[in-house]
């Protein structure tokens, strides 16, 4: 697996990761499965900073990938 491959699927992932983390934080907000989350003592703060957090990531990868390649980015 070669570099580009390595940051494409680090970056599919991260971002994966940032909309589930976005579920679960809607899912608090709502008061459905509030129990859980608080139980692993996860708020709402907690998971939106970790979904911003992957998406920051998968963006960094997804910008050193056409950076390394040296493609341009379809505007």
């Amino acid at each position: 697996m070669d570099r580009s491959a390595r940051l494409h699927l680090i970056a599919r992932i991260t971002y994966y990761v940032g909309w589930l983390t976005l579920l679960w934080g809607g899912l608090v907000h709502l008061n459905i499965a509030r129990t859980l989350f608080m139980a692993m003592s996860l708020t709402k703060r907690n998971l939106f900073e970790v979904s911003v957090t992957c998406f920051v990531i998968c963006v960094a990868s997804e910008i050193r990938v056409l950076a390394s390649t040296g493609k341009t980015a379809a505007s």
